[in-house]
């Protein structure tokens, strides 16, 4: 199937799964991820009216957005990838919503560089639901602590986002994560990707990260 059809399809499973929401979102959006994705199949996918798209990394989104999103000022770019503070200034400039927060070093990285720049994104809270220690998050015991520190910064936290373990079912964490979000009144809730992204609808989610699904298997960035 083109990226076309396949993107008319999966919109039409996020809106029949709406239809058997649990607890449906005010709107679900689509959020394309481009990892390794070459300019063509992006700007393919732009064509058919896709906006929202999202990068695990900094360098990569470096060397295929900035002109992208010159030429199409309503593009919505997301970090979905672990971000190193050494790299905050970068991801800044970039991105228009960084869904990766998952430290207090990071959140004051973030302040810092808005008070330097008069810029932030805007946040989502990454939570570690499996406690895996290869994952990015922030585990479950921490993140009332990181919202609060979030917000005594004044940083823009809209939501919570997750990674459920590979190998678990997914709807613990997914009801989990909303949970989460009522209890501290974040709006946003990204998760989902291809394999689970209408059970992912069905508790709430605002946000799923779709990109095989879309594209296709990864291939290499030709160099």
């Amino acid at each position: 199937m083109s990226i076309s059809q396949n993107l008319e399809a999966i919109l039409a499973r996020i809106a029949a799964a709406r239809k058997a929401a649990i607890a449906p979102a005010p709107a679900t959006h689509l959020v394309a991820v481009s990892k390794t994705v070459p300019h063509e199949g992006i700007r393919e996918t732009i064509g058919c009216g896709q906006r929202l798209f999202g990068e695990n990394r900094v360098q990569e989104a470096q060397s295929k957005y900035p002109q992208l999103k010159a030429e199409f000022p309503d593009l919505e770019l997301h970090l979905i990838g672990p971000l190193q503070s050494n790299k905050v200034k970068e991801a800044v400039v970039l991105f228009d919503v960084i869904q990766s927060l998952d430290r207090i070093k990071l959140a004051d990285a973030l302040a810092a560089e808005r008070d330097k720049s008069g810029k932030c994104p805007r946040l989502l809270l990454q939570v570690n639901t499996g406690e895996e220690p290869q994952k990015a998050g922030v585990v479950p015991q921490e993140v009332e602590a990181l919202i609060a520190h979030a917000h005594k910064l004044d940083l823009p936290l809209e939501g919570l986002m997750c990674i459920p373990p590979a190998d678990d079912d997914a709807a613990p964490h997914f009801a989990f994560l909303a949970k989460l979000a009522r209890d501290h009144g974040l709006k946003n809730l990204s998760m989902g990707m291809s394999g689970d992204f209408e059970l992912a609808v069905k508790f709430g989610a605002t946000h799923v990260r779709v990109g095989t699904a879309i594209f296709g298997a990864r291939q290499p960035i030709a160099t």
